[in-house]
């Protein structure tokens, strides 16, 4: 509870809201019965059910106020009256359950709360509505903070870093999602292109190889990622790479009750009646070693279908470049695994020195991996030894057997993991530019605590104690260490620093250095470790962050800055190893059926590479055991712990680098219900974050700052005198400014070399800005439209001119034309007038011609007829002549003949008076009518 300042005394009145503290709720709301004066010794009040709660002696504190309740469902905490525990988490609380919000600004800080459901608020248009709008300006939303670093990393041209954190199961990995998914809308067209779709097709991929259900979460990722995706200079997404951390290779061969396997698994067995998986001779999940030890409820997650989620997977490797035949072979080394797992060894011989092994199992396993199945059977069981410069090959016991064949297991799973994460940075590399810039999304592992806690669990709470500190450096002390260098008038904020605990795990001879130190001994142990842990950190140098429980000598409990976690040392050493025998690996780098298989297993460089920016695990496994001979120097290298200790360092290098951006997950209840809320859970979570310090000191620090350069020019069309050039000159203009633009002194403060704003002010002098280069804008378009209009003028003005011109000589030429063909009109109307009349004269002499010559070919006609006649009738008359005289002759003849007959005679002389008769009468006509028609000829002739 805080102390209450004596002016605020007369706000403990009668009927005044407070908080108490409540057993159960943590915190209840309260009245006051009656007024509380200075000087009073107890609080008299009334809790909201009707209890009549105990007075409250004022020594203790007094109760803390409530907020009115105008501010209650605030989406800034730092906007509240009162900034306490308790109003903080009410205000959580009203959000969650009455407004179903579940995301919440605190200062710099997003709090978001697991809501255990599917809302609606991640769709495009949801995008599209954050897209390029400030955070004040908005409701509180994930969106807002990657829209947040988009537009600070193409405002100021800085890498950028979105730090989000919580315990396992508090939405991490969900919350990583939706922050690609916004990167890859607006950083891409409005079709997302191949770059987009490939950032967002590696997580279906990451989630299927590292996440795996816990009891506190059904998709828990088991591993650190940091992704970078890199923007081009036009705020392009151009490509990504991917960094991992620490991959609970462990869980591949052991997992806890109500737990499961990595889900790749169990989707491959759902699968198993697909075609192409017959080959992989899978059975259900509970049939094997390695997927059924967290119980039958465990085997099917409710709302997921693990059929469908391969599918998923296998579209995300075809986005991604690996084409079908390779992912059939990732397949088979899977289903490996799983058969490795069921390969049953059992102890033999005297005092069980030796190994029997079934070979059912280690027949499928080696048939898919193609290897030989003897040697395999024979190395699981055997080790190689070099004695005095000689190799000698040694049966091992039972147990010692079933850990290597387990150390093989996870050994193979690591590598496969490793490769796929290399492939998909290589399917995500940038092709075509160099990024400009990037930002960074860090989705790694919560704090966690389990009834057993071991290697796995220390260091993913040692990274979460990193990550506290780079928070609190960030956020608490070198935030007031500016202030103070900037001679600001400041209260300093007391925060809690971890660094005491960081340094009890990574310090000289500290835990990860005496692990280290009893890795190198050759008989070294849990239970010596363990004592050298009491020793350092107990006797000799106490911590406060170090304790020794009281019922065991091979555990030591840490207080984190969460929470106490009490951890077992059985297995440490093993695991930070992390070794494994070399003859199994030699047999698998020798395959011959899987290219994939040998080149997983190809042999790497003593020492490996702590560089990380190629996207490969942090991890890869220390050593292959196969002889003394500088194994000892080549296990510090390579140990677990320091590789995570190394590779934790250059991740906070990384952030270091980069404007963070922080998001708390909080877990609002351990049931997974949706839309339930724990208040004893949600406060210890905020407590441990230190939400309530960033509380404080956003409210009262100054989280944006500017040097005076960049103030200058940033703002400069705000300020007076274009003609500062010195620093002096800078600062005393900007000095001169801010009064005029932000008439509250309080919202902003001049340090040294910078000018700090408060919240919100920033925001305030953009919208002024933005507004300044409006109205400039404006006189400008305004004079560039005046000149354009003026141009545009002269230019219609000569244009019209011209056209005048041109349209008055065209009408004179046009006239003259007229003219022109007018005359040459009548011309041609008289000449064809005259050539009609003349064509007329012409018809009319030549049918006149005509018929002359008609008459006269007539007359011409008519006399060589009569002319013809004439000689024809002569012709005729000769010929009748001519024809009668020889009838007249032959007459006569006859006559002749019949005179000798006189009465032949008379006849025939009655006969001829006829004819002669006849005849005269015939040629009379004749001569009548030629005389006739000589007659008319002789007249038309006159």
């Amino acid at each position: 509870m805080e102390k209450i300042m004596i002016g605020t005394m007369e706000l403990y009145a009668k009927g005044a809201s407070v908080w108490v503290p409540d057993p159960e709720a943590v915190w209840v709301s309260a009245k006051l019965l009656k007024d509380y004066n200075l000087g009073d010794e107890n609080v008299v009040l009334q809790i909201s059910d009707g209890r009549v709660q105990y007075p409250v002696a004022p020594p203790s504190g007094l109760p803390p106020l409530a907020n009115p309740d105008i501010l209650e469902g605030e989406n800034d905490l730092t906007a509240l009256s009162f900034l306490h525990e308790p109003a903080v988490l009410h205000n959580l609380r009203v959000r969650f359950l009455d407004y179903s919000s579940i995301y919440t600004y605190c200062g710099i800080v997003l709090v978001a709360l697991n809501p255990y459901d599917q809302l609606p608020i991640y769709g495009e248009e949801v995008i599209d509505a954050y897209s390029g709008q400030d955070m004040a300006d908005m409701e509180p939303h994930i969106f807002s903070v990657a829209e947040e670093a988009y537009r600070t990393m193409t405002r100021e041209e800085k890498n950028q870093s979105i730090i989000i954190s919580g315990e396992s199961g508090a939405g991490k990995t969900v919350s990583a999602k939706f922050t690609m998914r916004y990167f890859a809308v607006v950083g891409g067209a409005a079709q997302q292109t191949s770059v987009e779709e490939r950032v967002l097709a590696s997580n279906p991929i990451m989630e299927s190889i590292g996440n795996a259900k816990t009891t506190r979460n059904d998709n828990s990722s088991r591993f650190g990622k940091y992704i970078e995706i890199g923007f081009g200079r036009k705020g392009d997404i151009i490509g990504a790479n991917m960094r991992t951390y620490l991959l609970e290779k462990s869980r591949v061969v052991f997992q806890a009750s109500q737990e499961r396997n990595y889900h790749i698994f169990y989707q491959l067995c759902a699968s198993r009646d697909l075609p192409e998986m017959r080959v992989l001779k899978l059975g259900g999940a509970e049939t094997f070693r390695y997927t059924n030890q967290g119980g039958e409820d465990s085997m099917q997650i409710p709302g997921t279908d693990d059929v469908v989620d391969l599918e998923r997977t296998r579209n995300a490797f075809t986005i991604l470049g690996v084409p079908p035949d390779q992912q059939m072979e990732l397949f088979r080394i899977l289903a490996a695994v799983l058969h490795l797992g069921n390969v049953n060894i059992q102890a033999s011989g005297r005092g069980g020195d030796r190994s029997y092994i079934d070979e059912r199992s280690l027949s499928v396993f080696s048939k898919l991996l193609g290897v030989e199945r003897t040697q395999m059977a024979h190395w699981l069981c055997h080790r190689r030894l070099t004695v005095g410069g000689e190799m000698l090959v040694k049966p091992m016991p039972g147990q010692q057997s079933l850990e290597a064949r387990d150390a093989l297991a996870k050994h193979v799973y690591g590598q496969l993991f490793t490769w796929t994460v290399t492939r998909l940075n290589s399917a995500l590399r940038a092709q075509s530019e160099k990024p400009k810039s990037f930002i960074g999304v860090l989705d790694i592992y919560g704090f966690e605590t389990f009834e057993r806690n071991s290697f796995e669990q220390f260091c993913i709470n040692y990274a979460n104690e990193k990550l506290q500190q780079q928070f609190n450096r960030h956020v608490f002390q070198l935030e007031q260490e500016e202030y103070v260098r900037e001679e600001l008038p400041w209260s300093r904020i007391e925060f809690s620093d971890n660094q005491p605990c960081i340094a009890l795990i990574e310090g000289q001879l500290g835990l990860l250095d005496l692990l280290d130190e009893e890795c190198r001994m050759p008989k070294g142990s849990e239970e010596s470790w363990a004592r050298k842990l009491y020793d350092q950190h107990q006797s000799n140098n106490p911590s406060p962050h170090f304790r020794k429980p009281r019922m065991s000598n091979t555990a030591f409990i840490i207080l984190h800055f969460a929470d106490m976690v009490q951890y077992e040392c059985d297995g440490f050493l093993d695991k930070n190893r992390d070794t494994v025998f070399e003859e199994p690996i030699n047999i698998l780098r020798a395959s011959q059926v899987s290219p994939l298989v040998s080149e997983l297993f190809q042999q790497k460089p003593v020492g490996g590479s702590l560089s990380l920016s190629e996207g490969k695990s942090s991890l890869p496994n220390g050593s292959l055991r196969s002889g003394p001979g500088m194994r000892a120097q080549r296990e510090h290298k390579l140990t677990v712990g320091f590789q995570f200790r190394q590779s934790l360092q250059l991740l906070m290098d990384t952030l270091n680098s980069t404007t963070p951006h922080y998001i708390r997950c909080i877990k609002p209840n351990d049931l997974k219900e949706p839309f339930m809320f724990d208040p004893k859970r949600a406060v210890q979570q905020l407590r441990a974050c230190g939400v309530l310090e960033t509380i404080r000191i956003s409210a009262a620090g100054y989280p944006s700052r500017w040097t005076y350069a960049e103030f200058f020019s940033r703002y400069r069309v705000l300020l007076r005198g274009g003609g500062v050039q010195t620093q002096e000159q800078i600062q005393a203009s900007c000095q001169r400014a801010l009064p005029e633009l932000i008439p509250d002194p309080e919202q902003y403060c001049f340090g040294k070399t910078k000018v700090f704003f408060r919240a919100g002010q920033v925001a305030l002098l953009e919208r002024l800005r933005a507004e300044r280069l409006r109205a400039a804008g404006v006189i400008i378009q305004s004079w560039v439209r005046g000149w354009l209009g003026r141009r545009r003028y002269i230019k219609t003005r000569w244009a019209t001119l011209t056209i005048q011109r041109y349209t008055r000589g065209a009408l004179a030429r046009r006239l003259a034309d007229l003219l022109r063909y007018t005359k040459a009109a009548l011309i041609i109307q008289k000449t064809y007038r005259m050539v009609a009349i003349r064509q007329m004269f012409l018809m009319i002499r030549e049918v006149v011609a005509e018929r002359a010559a008609v008459l006269l070919q007539s007359a011409v006609r008519g006399w060589l007829a009569r002319l013809a006649y004439r000689r024809v009738r002569a012709a005729i008359v000769l010929m009748q002549c001519c024809v009668r005289r020889r009838a007249a002759r032959r007459e006569l003849l006859k006559l002749k003949a019949e005179a000798r007959s006189v009465e032949k005679f008379r006849e025939l002389n009655k006969g001829m008076e006829v004819k002669l008769m006849q005849l005269q009468l015939r040629a009379d006509q004749k001569v009548r009518c030629w005389c006739h028609g000589r007659g008319d000829q002789v007249f038309l002739g006159g």
